[in-house]
């Protein structure tokens, strides 16, 4: 049974940063991708950042240059670094890992051919 175990979330005011961890087990198939979603209430979810078995990492346009991710193979574990964070960023965050449909990670949910998602944790930025 895949388990993803997101950590990390929590309560900051805007600039302040925190750090996500997402840990995968049992996950005996192909997996080439890891990734970072969020879903702020009432709208859809989005990607936000990936990277694949080989460290390729794609960002969307609006954390770029303010998140990082970075993954430990070792430990089957994906890590969102959120620096100056703003409002905008409140979300529940939802990892994913699973099999791109091709060749690459991309920040859409549907470019997968399998996937699992985590639980999700809450980031909340205040003003």
């Amino acid at each position: 049974q895949v388990q993803l175990r997101e950590s990390g979330g929590g309560s900051v005011q805007a600039g302040g940063s925190l750090r996500l961890s997402c840990a995968v087990s049992g996950y005996t198939g192909n997996r080439n991708c890891m990734g970072w979603f969020r879903q702020a209430p009432g709208k859809e979810r989005e990607g936000v950042a990936s990277i694949s078995s080989r460290g390729i990492r794609v960002y969307a346009d609006s954390v770029k240059g303010r998140f990082t991710i970075s993954q430990d193979n070792a430990k089957n574990t994906v890590y969102l670094q959120m620096n100056s964070l703003k409002p905008e960023d409140t979300a529940m965050y939802y990892c994913l890992a699973g099999q791109g449909k091709f060749g690459g990670c991309g920040l859409l949910s549907s470019s997968y051919a399998t996937k699992y998602w985590g639980q999700g944790t809450q980031v909340t930025v205040s003003s």
